[in-house]
């Protein structure tokens, strides 16, 4: 009963779409310019550094406090509640009900989840994982490629340093979700006319 208690405060958290608010605040519906997505590499491109750096600080945010509110509730639970909760801050943030369940990736929230579990569980999973994304990103300047390698580090890590294994098995449910949601990155990938990483403002 608690893990679903959990997966709905996640959720309810990740619907705090920042980067619908954000748009909003400077007069643009993020869901109708650019890519449509509603995440921070779109709000970047839109709107510009800052208004893409708040939005990627306060999605991981999003997963930190689910994560500290469902462990704060489910005290006895070890690190499953804040885990649950961070997989409801994913699904809220990548499907928000009032937004037609159109809504970001889930990276950014995931990163607070994957914080969580290094300062609680296991710091190597939190570097190796960070290490893989940033990696890819720098190597290929593609964010979709490192955001898809960071989400499939962290149940392979999971495995790998022990931790519990309904652990990997939820963190590999949330990896197939973010395939999908790059699912169209994924072709652009194959075709080789994918997005390169850029601080340039670019509104379409």
């Amino acid at each position: 009963m608690y893990r679903l208690i959990c997966l709905l405060i996640g959720y309810a958290i990740g619907c705090i779409q920042t980067a619908f608010i954000i748009g909003k605040i400077c007069k643009t519906d993020l869901s109708k310019k650019g890519s449509g997505n509603l995440g921070t590499t779109n709000a970047l491109r839109v709107l510009g550094f800052k208004a893409g750096l708040i939005t990627f600080l306060c999605d991981i945010l999003k997963g930190v406090v689910s994560f500290i509110v469902a462990q704060l509730l489910f005290p006895d639970m070890g690190i499953f509640a804040g885990i649950y909760a961070c997989a409801g801050t994913i699904l809220g943030h990548d499907f928000p009900f009032y937004l037609h369940f159109k809504g970001g990736k889930g990276i950014a929230a995931t990163i607070g989840m994957v914080f969580c579990i290094g300062f609680t569980q296991s710091l190597p999973l939190l570097l190796i994982s960070f290490v893989i994304g940033i990696a890819a990103v720098a190597a290929s300047k593609y964010i979709s490629l490192g955001s898809m390698l960071f989400s499939i580090s962290i149940p392979i890590c999971s495995f790998v340093f022990g931790l519990p294994l309904e652990v990997s098995i939820l963190t590999s449910a949330l990896a197939i979700l973010a395939l999908w949601q790059h699912r169209a990155n994924i072709g652009r990938l194959l075709a080789g006319n994918e997005n390169k990483f850029s601080f340039t403002k670019k509104v379409s």
